[in-house]
C-alpha cells in the first residue's frame, strides 16, 4: 500500500519537474523569481555594434568643409574651437567724455590711460607724442572720448567685436591696428558708440556676423600677457599651437615674390567682375585632389572653415606683412601655427559643390591689401 501511494506522488511531481525544464521557443528556460534580497544588480544594456563599413567600391562624398584632422582626437570630444572663439567676451565697456588731463607727478603714459578709461594709442595720436612716449610734469594732454574695451587675455578682435554687435574689420580701422594684429591684456579698444551700434539696419548686423578674409588676418588671433610672446612655429602639424595661443609672425624681410600654387587656367580674374561683385584674387581650375603648394615660405595662420564661401581655407604668413590665402581645400596636411616651405603640399583641390568646374581661389595680401596675384608671380 505505501509502495501504491508512493508511486502516485511520484507521477503527480513529474510534470511540474519537467515543466521547469522544457525550453522556451527561444531556447532559454523561463527565469524562475529571486527574492529581493537576492536579486542580481542590473547591469547596462551593451551599445549595439557600429553599423558595417561600406563596400570598398563606395566612395564617401568629398567634403571641403572640414578640414582633415591633423592630431589624434578622440571621437567623444568636439574638436577645439577656432583661435578667435577660444575665449567668451563679456561687454563691459565704458564710455568716457573727452576732456584734458594735466600730468602730475609719478605719472606716466600707462597711469594716465588707468585714471582716465582712455586708450593709450588714442592718446598718443590725439597728441602727437612720439616714442617712447614720455609725459612732463605740467603737460596739458587731450583725452579723446568714446566707448573703450578693456581686452582680456585670449580675447580676440572678432569676438570682441561680435559681443558688441559690430563690425570687426571698423574696430581694427578705429584703432589704427598694424601688422601682427595681435592684441594684448590691458589694452583698450575704441568702439562704435552705443547710440552708432543700436543705429544699425538688420542688414548691417548680420554682416556684422559674416567672417572674411581680413578679421581673420587682423582679428583671429587671442591676446596676449603684456610681456608674453607669441608661439614660435612648430614643424609638424602633430604638434600643433594650442589656440589660446597666438602665432608668431615670421620676421624675414620677404620681398613678395611667390611660386604659383598649382598649375591651371585662370577661370576668375582679379578684381571688379560687375554687378558689384568684386575678387580679391584669382581663381585656378584644377582637377579634385590636385596638389595644392605653398606659394612661399611661412608660418602657417588659419586653418578652418569659417568663411564658408571658400569651404577650406588655409592662410600663410611669409613676414613683412606678406599673406597667402587658398580656398576650396580639402585633405589639408598642414596646422595653425607650423612652418611650411615654398613648394610644399598644403592641401588639396576640393569639389566644386555648386561651381561649375573644380578650382583653386588664391589670394595675395600686403597688409590688410589684396594685390593682384599676377603682378607677383612668374610668367608662365
Amino acid at each position: 500500500m505505501a509502495g501504491r501511494t508512493q508511486a502516485r506522488l511520484i507521477a503527480l511531481l513529474l510534470p511540474i519537474v519537467l515543466a521547469g525544464c522544457i525550453p522556451t521557443p527561444g531556447g532559454k528556460p523561463h527565469p524562475q523569481p529571486v527574492p529581493a534580497s537576492r536579486a542580481p544588480v542590473t547591469q547596462p544594456e551593451a551599445p549595439l555594434p557600429p553599423p558595417p563599413a561600406p563596400p570598398a567600391s563606395i566612395e564617401p562624398t568629398p567634403r571641403y568643409d572640414a578640414p582633415i584632422a591633423t592630431t589624434a582626437t578622440s571621437a567623444s570630444s568636439p574638436p577645439p574651437p577656432p583661435a578667435w572663439a577660444a575665449k567668451p567676451v563679456t561687454p563691459d565697456a565704458t564710455t568716457i567724455a573727452p576732456s584734458k588731463y594735466v600730468v602730475k607727478p609719478g605719472d606716466t603714459l600707462t597711469r594716465i590711460v588707468k585714471v582716465t578709461g582712455a586708450s593709450a594709442e588714442a592718446i598718443v595720436r590725439a597728441n602727437k607724442l612720439e616714442a617712447p612716449y614720455v609725459v612732463k610734469l605740467g603737460q596739458k594732454l587731450s583725452i579723446p572720448g568714446g566707448r573703450y574695451h578693456l581686452v582680456k587675455r585670449g580675447e580676440s578682435g572678432i569676438a570682441i567685436a561680435r559681443a558688441y554687435g559690430v563690425n570687426w574689420s571698423e574696430v581694427a580701422t578705429m584703432n589704427h591696428l598694424e601688422e601682427p594684429f595681435i592684441l594684448r591684456e590691458g589694452q583698450r579698444l575704441l568702439l562704435p558708440s552705443a547710440q552708432e551700434a543700436a543705429s544699425m539696419t538688420l542688414e548691417q548686423r548680420a554682416e556684422a556676423f559674416q567672417l572674411d578674409i581680413d578679421d581673420i588676418v587682423t582679428g583671429g588671433e587671442p591676446a596676449l600677457a603684456e610681456n608674453a610672446t607669441p608661439a614660435p612655429p612648430t614643424p609638424t602639424p602633430a604638434q600643433p599651437v594650442p589656440s589660446t595661443v597666438a602665432v608668431a609672425t615670421p620676421s624675414t624681410d620677404f620681398s613678395g615674390n611667390f611660386a604659383w600654387p598649382l598649375d591651371g587656367k585662370i577661370v576668375r580674374r582679379f578684381g571688379d567682375l560687375g554687378n558689384g561683385r568684386r575678387n580679391d584674387g584669382i581663381n585656378i581650375a584644377a582637377e579634385q585632389g590636385t596638389p595644392i603648394l605653398a606659394a612661399a615660405d611661412g608660418v602657417v595662420a588659419y586653418v578652418d572653415t569659417d568663411v564658408a564661401i571658400y569651404g577650406g581655407l588655409v592662410l600663410i604668413k611669409h613676414g613683412n606683412g606678406w599673406l597667402t590665402a587658398y580656398g576650396h581645400c580639402q585633405q589639408i596636411a598642414v596646422t595653425r601655427g607650423q612652418s611650411v616651405q615654398r613648394g610644399q603640399a598644403i592641401a588639396a583641390v576640393a569639389n566644386a559643390d555648386l561651381a561649375t568646374e573644380d578650382q583653386l581661389h588664391f589670394e595675395i595680401r600686403k597688409g590688410r591689401t589684396p594685390v593682384d596675384p599676377k603682378d607677383h608671380l612668374p610668367k608662365r
